[in-house]
């Protein structure tokens, strides 16, 4: 009997929706419906002979042999795009480029990102800046670098929105706001979209809220919400473990919609080098 070969998009999705917590969101992350990706799943299922998620109140977690797969579905998942990015770079890239990312990605999954393009590309040297938007974006238009990712288009026309995530409120596990209380928002100073939408989401629904601490870094937003002083609005992915994503209805807070990932070019015609790890953050930024 021939063995069967995992499907790769079957991997993929997987993979996505737990990391996500939802296979909704996975759906919506890369453009197919909530019962495609059932059916994926299904058909996964199918494949390794096992069920692979069961329902945990209103969510799913990996079974045990889920929790295997998802293992190896990340290094595999990993190990094929690394041989897709080798073929594609046959010739070999040389030169320097400058990048800038929102710290959301740079304590999530930045850094192998470019420890990959480094191991294809070890004549390109690249230098990061992790920095607020507004700072990053001034950056391109001085020349200092040659891209940048930020969230929201920052008043710039020429930036280009290349996804929209959504934002959730977090918090300590069991935050319930007080109606008697103006609600503790913790969050960077203006301007930032995720303080902008949980603040218009607030005086939309008439809640009184205050900012009780500001940092320019977001591990110090974290540390705030860790000791208790108030809740913060961000993505899902970059939430501290401990932490939790509050459900808007049991805590008393209104939904917060979506925030736009947005690219910011230094030039209409990037060099070589520039251009690949423009592909590859890209496809890392819209996929995860």
């Amino acid at each position: 009997m021939l063995p069967v070969n995992l499907d790769i998009d079957l991997l993929r999705s997987f993979a996505l929706g737990m990391e996500l917590g939802s296979f909704a969101r996975a759906a919506d992350r890369l453009g197919r419906s909530p019962s495609a990706i059932s059916l994926q799943l299904k058909k996964l299922e199918e494949q390794v002979g096992e069920e692979l998620v069961a329902k945990q109140g209103r969510g799913l977690v990996a079974t045990e042999a889920g929790e295997i797969l998802l293992g190896y579905a990340r290094r595999i998942l990993e190990l094929n795009d690394e041989a897709r990015a080798a073929v594609r770079s046959v010739a070999k890239l040389e030169g320097w480029l400058r990048i800038g990312v929102p710290q959301d990605f740079a304590e999530t999954w930045l850094p192998g990102l470019l420890g990959q393009f480094a191991r294809l590309h070890p004549k390109v040297r690249v230098e990061a800046r992790v920095d607020r938007g507004a700072e990053m974006a001034q950056a391109v238009d001085r020349g200092e670098l040659d891209l940048a990712l930020t969230w929201g288009m920052l008043g710039r026309p020429r930036a280009e929105v290349v996804a929209r995530r959504e934002i959730a409120w977090i918090g300590a596990e069991g935050f319930c706001r007080d109606p008697a209380e103006a609600v503790p928002m913790i969050a960077f100073d203006p301007p930032c979209d995720f303080r902008r939408a949980a603040t218009d989401a607030l005086e939309k629904d008439g809640i009184a809220w205050r900012q009780v601490f500001s940092s320019p870094s977001l591990a110090g937003l974290f540390a705030a919400v860790t000791a208790g002083l108030g809740i913060t609005a961000r993505l899902a992915e970059a939430k501290p473990a401990h932490l939790s994503i509050l459900d808007p209805k049991a805590a008393g807070l209104p939904p917060l919609g979506s925030v736009d990932l947005a690219l910011h070019v230094a030039e209409s015609r990037l060099a070589a080098p520039a251009e690949e790890l423009k592909r590859l953050l890209l496809e890392a930024a819209t996929l995860r």
